[in-house]
Order: C-alpha cells, then structure tokens, then sequence
C-alpha cells in the first residue's frame, strides 16, 4: 500500500522538467522502476502523478464498466485524455509533458502535493489559491467525509 507524506515547492526548467525533492524520491524509491502515470485531475486544474501499480489497481476497476452503454464510455473517454506514462530520470528529473502543462497552468513555480497514493502536481499560485479558498469550508467538509459514529480514526 503506498500512503505518500508532504509538499514540497519546485520549480520547472526550460524544458518542462522538475527535480524530485529527495524525501519524495525516497518514498517513491520502491515504485521508480515501473515508471509512472501522469494524468489531467478531475475536479481541479492540476495534474495527478500516479505509481504504476496504483494506475494498475485503477484501471481494473474502470475495466470492469460496460463500454456499450454510452455515459461509461464517455467517461474512459475523458478520464484517460492526455494520460502519459512519465519516469524519473537517472538524475531525479521528471518531465511534465507540454500538453499537460498547458492544462494545469504550470509556471516556473510549482507545489508537489502527496494524495495519499498518488501526488498532485499544482502551479503554485493555482495550489496556494484552491488551499485558500477551501479553508472556510474545511471544518464543515471533514465532519461531512470523516465524522460519522463508526470512524475509528485519530480527531
């Protein structure tokens, strides 16, 4: 089970690439091998870096949806636009893709977010900005996700 810990600001070269912080790299050290996964998000404008074993586990859930009916496949569609498999160079580097770059905005500046299992990769004024406006609404959100009476977790 990978559960990835930290941020961490970056920046990105000339050319597209970022240098892996190293307490990053070495949580990722087990996975660097099989490469990676890097996608558009969903539900905001970043990118979503994951192990190969956590896009394995992913797509054979989504491989279990029926492709004949229509909002399925839509849905592969566009959950897998713009996906590329990326790795980590021989000099900790790894490659934001142009196209992917565009869609998420990325400057110079840039945040490494870990998401439990996968890591979010923010402009850095987009990522300061979502954290910002998610703060009023964050006490009522984690009572809504995690409050239930049959959580056993740490308040």
């Amino acid at each position: 089970m990978v559960n990835l810990i930290g941020t961490y600001e970056c920046k990105v070269d000339a050319k597209g690439r970022l240098m892996v912080p190293a307490a990053l790299k070495k949580q990722l050290a087990p996975m660097l091998q099989e490469g990676f996964v890097m996608k558009r998000s969903v539900f905001q404008p970043c990118l979503e870096l994951y192990p190969m074993s956590q896009w394995d586990k992913l797509m054979m859930k989504m491989n279990g949806l029926n492709r004949f009916k229509k909002k399925n496949n839509d849905f592969i569609r566009r959950f897998t636009a713009g996906v590329k498999t990326v790795e980590v160079d021989t000099n900790g580097r790894l490659l934001i893709p142009k196209d992917l770059t565009a869609f998420a905005g990325i400057g110079k500046e840039i945040v490494l977010s870990s998401a439990i299992n996968i890591v979010e990769i923010w402009d850095k004024d987009k990522y300061e900005n979502a954290i910002d406006a998610a703060s009023d609404d964050f006490a009522e959100l984690a009572e809504e996700v995690m409050g239930n009476d049959d959580f056993d977790g740490i308040s």
